[in-house]
């Protein structure tokens, strides 16, 4: 049984209708497909849906649920940022728009529209230019922001990044987790840290046992690999932990064009059963439930 709950269209930074994306679905044979543009965000970026845009997203994915029931089984959520407005916006507050940044955030609870969000981070802090530090784009700027701001320590960042994520889980639990260590990516770019430090090891354990409290999903996420050659996310050492903590998880592509919609499932799917996952968690019927993998 094959579904996606992560993906991407035209309404943000993805490529294709909703209506493209589900005829790409159903012609990869899924059973139910989630809508999951880039939520808004309250600063500029180049690839979160603007709010204008947000209720014709929620018209026009209600519209194709009607329109292709009997096919396929459609949801509409979104990829929700969490971005904590600590007192490192104070200075960029005339940028983010945020009056009381000390008592704001943004998460999945400022979308109670939806079927579900997939929860993900983005930002850790401002970078040197006094923006949000975005940590999921050019190696060259998170690199150049890493040693202008951080010396180059990587632990500092990445322990704030898990920091982060463990917020939202315990303040504003998604769904589903989305790529959880997708911040390993720029490994590939220069070698920042190995994955097997005891305190790397320890971010990820304490970050796991947060997930385990609230309840939430973890998701494979293959778009590293089909895009970029990388590891799944989380690593495959992370989803081992994950089903010895018994973590339900999901299986989604991350995708950005309706032709991405399963790339790269049959590793996604190799390494869940190498963990020893038997079931996926799926939504079907309107409830989360587990299937056979």
């Amino acid at each position: 049984m094959l579904t996606n709950y992560h993906s991407h269209s035209h309404y943000c930074d993805g490529k294709g209708s909703p209506e493209e994306q589900v005829q790409g679905a159903i012609a990869q044979g899924l059973r139910a497909f989630g809508f999951s543009s880039h939520c808004p965000v309250p600063f500029e970026n180049q690839w979160s849906m603007k709010a204008e845009r947000l209720a014709n997203y929620l018209v026009e994915t209600r519209a194709l649920k009607a329109k292709y029931e009997g096919q396929i089984e459609l949801y509409t959520g979104l990829e929700v940022d969490f971005v904590p407005f600590t007192a490192d916006y104070k200075s960029a507050n005339h940028d983010v728009g945020i009056t009381n940044p000390d008592e704001q955030t943004l998460g999945p609870k400022d979308f109670p529209m939806l079927d579900y969000c997939v929860g993900s981070v983005h930002y850790v802090g401002l970078n040197q230019f006094g923006q949000p530090w975005e940590i999921d784009g050019s190696s060259v700027e998170f690199l150049e922001c890493l040693d202008t701001l951080y010396g180059g320590d990587i632990r500092a960042v990445l322990q704030k990044y898990y920091g982060i994520i463990r917020q939202m889980v315990e303040m504003d639990p998604p769904q589903i987790m989305g790529h959880l260590d997708k911040i390993k990516m720029h490994n590939a770019a220069r070698p920042l840290f190995d994955e097997s430090e005891s305190w790397y090891v320890d971010e990820i354990e304490q970050t796991l046992h947060t997930m385990v409290k609230a309840g939430i999903i973890v998701e494979i996420n293959t778009r590293g690999n089909y895009k970029r050659g990388l590891d799944l996310y989380p690593s495959s050492w992370v989803i081992k932990r994950m089903k010895e903590l018994q973590i339900p998880i999901c299986i989604n592509s991350d995708s950005h064009r309706p032709e991405e919609i399963t790339a790269s499932f049959p590793l996604a799917y190799q390494a869940a059963k190498a963990a020893g996952y038997t079931e996926v968690r799926v939504l079907l019927g309107g409830q989360w439930q587990d299937v056979a993998l």
